[in-house]
C-alpha cells in the first residue's frame, strides 16, 4: 500500500519545483562541507572558504527576515564546525563552550554585515584551535615558528638555511631539533605539507595538476608526479578523477533526494 503524501511532503516537492523553474540550488554537500574540512585540520584556507560560502547566493533562505535568515544560518554553521572540532581531536567541552560563545553573541547583533563577520571570526577561532592542535606534541617555539613559515610559503622554494635564518638558529642544529619533535627532517615535512595542499586542490578546485605544479614550486610538472604518486599511490590526475567521481555521485544524491 503507498504512502499517503502529507501536506509537507507536497509543499518541499512544490519548493524544488519552483526552485529548479528559476534556476536555484543550494550547495552541493561536498561544496558546503570542504570548509569544515579545512577547519578540522587547521588549514588557514578555511576561513577565506567559509567567508565565501556564507556569502554565496546559494545559501538557504530559512527566514524571509534578512538579519533572522543570516542567524538561523549561523546557528547551523557553528553547530557543524563544532562537529568537525570535535571529530579533529578539540576537546568536545571546549568545541561547546566556544559554540555557545559565539550564539551568545551573534544573539545580540542587529544587523547581516555584523553577523558575517562574526561568523568569519568564529571560523578564524576554531581553525586556530585545529592548527594549535596539530602543534601540541611540538614544545620548541623555533619549530612552531618553522611550522608557520612553510604553512605560509608553499608556494615558494624553501630552504633549510632560510628556515635557519628566520628562527635565528644555526642550520644544522635547527635540522637536528625539527627532526626529534617532528619525527621526519624538514624536506619531508615540506614534502608531506605541499602534497596534501595539492591533493586539497585537486579535489576541490579546477586547477589542472600542470598549474598546482607551478603554484607550489616543485622542481617541474615530472617532478610533481612522481612525489604525488609515491605518497598516495596515484598519479595527480588518477586522484583528481577518483574524487570528481565522489564528488559528482554526491551531487546526483543531493539532486535526487530533493526530487523525491
Amino acid at each position: 500500500m503507498a504512502e499517503k503524501t502529507t501536506s509537507l511532503d507536497k509543499q518541499i516537492t512544490c519548493m524544488a519545483y519552483i526552485h529548479r523553474e528559476n534556476n536555484f540550488r543550494h550547495h552541493y554537500y561536498d561544496e558546503e562541507m570542504k570548509q569544515y574540512e579545512l577547519m578540522k585540520v587547521g588549514d588557514p584556507c578555511a576561513i577565506a572558504e567559509s567567508t565565501r560560502m556564507m556569502s554565496s547566493n546559494l545559501r538557504g533562505h530559512l527566514s524571509d527576515d534578512p538579519v533572522r535568515n543570516m542567524k538561523y544560518l549561523f546557528v547551523a554553521s557553528v553547530t557543524i564546525a563544532t562537529r568537525f572540532a570535535i571529530e579533529g581531536g578539540l576537546d568536545s567541552e571546549t568545541a561547546y563552550n566556544i559554540s555557545d560563545l559565539y550564539i551568545n553573541k551573534m544573539d545580540a547583533l542587529g544587523n547581516v554585515s555584523e553577523i558575517l563577520e562574526l561568523h568569519r571570526d568564529m571560523f578564524t577561532y576554531f581553525t586556530k584551535q585545529m592548527a594549535n592542535l596539530k602543534k601540541q606534541c611540538v614544545f620548541s617555539k623555533p619549530v612552531i615558528q618553522c611550522l608557520d613559515y612553510i604553512d605560509l610559503n608553499l608556494h615558494t622554494h624553501i630552504k633549510i638555511d632560510e628556515l635557519a635564518k628566520y628562527v635565528n638558529l644555526n642550520t644544522s642544529y635547527l635540522s637536528t631539533l625539527f627532526k626529534k619533535e617532528m619525527g621526519i627532517p624538514v624536506s619531508d615535512y615540506i614534502l608531506n605539507r605541499r602534497i596534501d595542499t595539492a591533493k586539497n586542490m585537486l579535489r576541490y578546485s579546477e586547477y589542472p595538476a600542470s598549474q598546482i605544479s607551478e603554484i607550489l614550486a616543485f622542481s617541474s610538472q615530472s617532478h610533481f608526479i612522481r612525489c604525488f604518486k609515491k605518497l598516495t599511490g596515484m598519479t595527480p590526475k588518477e586522484y583528481q578523477k577518483l574524487h570528481y567521481r565522489e564528488n559528482l555521485n554526491a551531487a546526483h544524491k543531493h539532486s535526487e533526494s530533493k526530487n523525491h
